[in-house]
């Protein structure tokens, strides 16, 4: 029987270095060594282990960590991106600034092209045009060829509106209130078939050949912001017989309500002046004042009160 004990002698020692069996297992970890230097083989072993036990292994430590933040980072920059071109999407589609504003989420913002909102802006009428910035305030941008962009952002229920240039600095800033906004919403055509039916023209409504009577009388001025487009008005098919004058304002505005009789139907359309005028041509019909008053002379005589 082989003796496995510890080796007593420098002869037993060195028959036990140089033996077959130590020169053989020698050689297997050098082969073992060489070949794993040479082809990595091990290391492939180890991580395909791993990778099949992945899923079994608890996540914990900083890699672990680092990783989860870095994918939910990742996960919230395309969410960003993604609600972003959809808004822009649903933006380039409003036709009116009303419906852009209700197309942006409360607290964000959408880019748009100068062209795209010149477009909106001059469908408006122009008395609510002029409400938000000057023609010729655009026209003096435009002209210098620094306007590249323009930025809008629904912030507490206002359209923001910013005029950028290449490096996004600010050009002009204007702001469009939610009262404005609902007001550009309104519609000329009412629902109703007489004036009587609306509440807000309620002992305000005059007979239309004694209104136009005084407002003929009055000066340029306060005829045009009375009604600023009087042509529409001419345009609608039937007599006018009755106007009426709301007791609200709105962002600088008063609502005129006219009653028409087309033949078949009676309708009502709806028009905005501007309140300093309306208020006049009220007062006037009301007996309040001179129709002679220009719109200088009226803001005098307000001072002067």
């Amino acid at each position: 029987m082989k003796d496995w004990g510890r080796p007593h002698t420098i002869r037993q020692w060195r028959k036990r270095l140089f033996g077959l069996q130590a020169i053989v297992f020698s050689l297997l970890v050098v082969l073992i060594a060489v070949s794993e230097l040479r082809f990595d083989w091990i290391e492939e072993a180890v991580g395909a282990y791993l990778a099949t036990t992945n899923d079994r292994r608890p996540k914990i430590g900083a890699i672990w960590e680092k990783g989860k933040q870095a994918t939910t980072a990742r996960q919230a920059l395309e969410q960003i991106v993604t609600d972003r071109q959809a808004n822009r999407r649903d933006a380039l589609g409003a036709e009116t600034f009303t419906q852009l504003a209700a197309r942006i989420p409360e607290g964000q913002g959408t880019m748009l092209s100068p062209d795209h909102f010149k477009k909106l802006y001059l469908k408006l009428p122009g008395e609510i045009a002029r409400e938000i910035t000057s023609p010729f305030e655009l026209l003096s941008l435009s002209s210098r060829e620094t306007w590249d962009r323009t930025y809008f952002e629904n912030k507490a229920g206002e359209l923001q509106i910013y005029l950028l240039d290449a490096e996004n600095r600010v050009l002009w800033q204007m702001t469009i209130t939610p009262e404005l906004l609902r007001y550009m919403d309104r519609k000329n055509a009412s629902s109703a078939t007489t004036l009587s039916d609306l509440p807000q023209f309620r002992d305000r409504i005059y007979k239309a050949d004694h209104f136009f009577k005084i407002l003929a009388d009055l000066p340029a001025d306060i005829r045009k912001g009375v009604l600023p487009h009087p042509e529409r008005l001419l345009a609608m098919p039937g007599q006018l017989l009755r106007v009426g004058i709301s007791d609200e304002a709105t962002s600088g505005f008063i609502e005129l309500g006219f009653e028409l009789d087309t033949g078949t139907q009676r309708e009502v359309v709806l028009f905005q002046g501007q309140e300093w005028a309306v208020w006049h041509i009220r007062s006037t019909l009301e007996g309040k004042t001179r129709t002679t008053e220009s719109l200088s002379d009226f803001f005098k005589n307000l001072r002067l009160r």
